[in-house]
């Protein structure tokens, strides 16, 4: 049936348990399905909405305060491709606020509400935010839709049902869809104030191909900071293709979907990578799936990570990181054979953050040390990549 809602409600968030959160659309109007997480980051919305690692779920901003930096055109982290293979939908406490910082677009087409209109992301402000998140820390990551419609006339039967029989991420080999088209290089470095994002070295140190899986832009800058001239190939790259390169290191990605249906092209090549002797390093679901390739098992989470506040321990060094997270996937820890060693642990749950090879210089980590958003403290993951490399030589 087409329902009525509270007066001035223009937008909807319908989960498949039946619960209906109503409260004023945001962004651009119509309907969108996916998996509800929330992420506990105080910055870096724009960077969380175009992760290609979101791609068929919709966040949830803990914080209450969305929008007040704007939105610009170099902090999008993917590589083409729209809401399509990101975030869907995004839930805010409060609607989000008018744009005052220098690094935003001028004029209406700066503000957070107007570039979602143009991404075509489906959003939802008024909701009471913290109980949605202890739901779903409660209860697990709900399926859902979320949809915008001015006129307030919602079919809230149709959208329950809708979100109740969508089987989810598990099984889904998102990665085909997030990844590039064909290979490109890749030469920009990190961004520092107040020159903006750094030039590309004259001349690489190293040479890395990255498979990407749903690669962020981030991953490829940090890349270019440690020297390395990045090439990116589609994620059905063979092994034989990658190493027909001849590259000093090879990049796993991060990426959306479950690393198990994925994994079931990418883990043999991986294999044969690791197998080469190449430096190899993965990052998120390419952490997942070098696991996987290893021998190991993964499993879905039920709340996952996401967020840029996440304690995660480096069992080499004993030293503690706060580390920007989003998965929701993990390596079963339990599973893990010899002669991998695990390496990170988060200090929120005890699950497995990072793994390496005892034998070949092979290591991957859960967690993002690129960042964007959140804090660098694993930024030297990239030099322990450029170290292997180096020996390799």
């Amino acid at each position: 049936m087409t329902a009525q809602l509270m007066p001035g409600a223009t937008g909807v968030l319908a989960l498949a348990d039946g619960t209906i959160l109503q409260g004023i659309g945001v962004g651009a109007t119509g309907e969108a399905l996916g998996e509800v997480c929330f992420n506990t980051a105080m910055t870096g919305y724009q960077e969380i909405l175009t992760d290609p690692s979101y791609m068929a779920q919709i966040v949830t901003f803990t914080f209450p305060h969305v929008g007040n930096v704007g939105v610009n055109l170099e902090d999008v982290e993917q590589f083409g491709q729209g809401a399509r293979t990101t975030a869907r939908g995004a839930v805010f406490r409060d609607l989000p606020t008018v744009p005052a910082n220098w690094r935003a677009e001028a004029g209406p087409g700066g503000s957070l509400d107007e570039w979602m209109k143009r991404r075509g992301v489906v959003g939802l402000s008024g909701v009471d935010t913290r109980a949605l998140t202890r739901a779903i820390r409660e209860h697990g990551m709900p399926h859902g839709v979320i949809a915008h419609n001015p006129d307030g006339k919602f079919d809230l039967d149709r959208l329950t049902a809708q979100a109740r029989a969508w089987s989810g991420l598990v099984g889904l080999d998102l990665a085909k869809d997030a990844t590039c088209l064909q290979s490109f290089t890749f030469d920009e470095g990190l961004w520092s104030w107040p020159e903006g994002y750094a030039k590309p070295v004259p001349e690489p140190r190293f040479e890395v191909a990255v498979l990407d899986y749903g690669v962020k832009r981030n991953i490829l800058r940090a890349l270019t900071s440690i020297g390395a001239r990045a090439t990116v190939l589609p994620a059905s790259t063979t092994a034989e293709e990658v190493l027909a390169r001849n590259p000093d290191g090879i990049l796993l990605s991060n990426g959306p979907g479950d690393p198990a249906a994925t994994g079931a092209y990418a883990c043999p090549e991986i294999k044969k990578l690791i197998d080469s002797g190449k430096p190899v390093f993965g990052i998120c679901l390419g952490h997942q799936m070098l696991a996987l390739a290893l021998g190991a098992k993964t499993a879905k989470m039920d709340q996952g990570h996401h967020g840029a506040n996440h304690p995660v321990k480096d069992l080499t060094t004993g030293k503690v990181e706060i580390v920007s997270m989003n998965h929701g996937f993990t390596v079963d820890r339990d599973s893990l054979p010899e002669p991998v060693q695990e390496t990170h642990v988060s200090l929120f749950d005890g699950s497995n953050a990072g793994i390496a090879l005892r034998d070949r210089p092979v290591f991957s980590v859960q967690h993002h040390p690129e960042a964007s958003p959140g804090p660098t403290d694993s930024l030297y993951l990239f030099d322990r990549f450029a170290a292997l490399m180096e020996q390799g030589k």
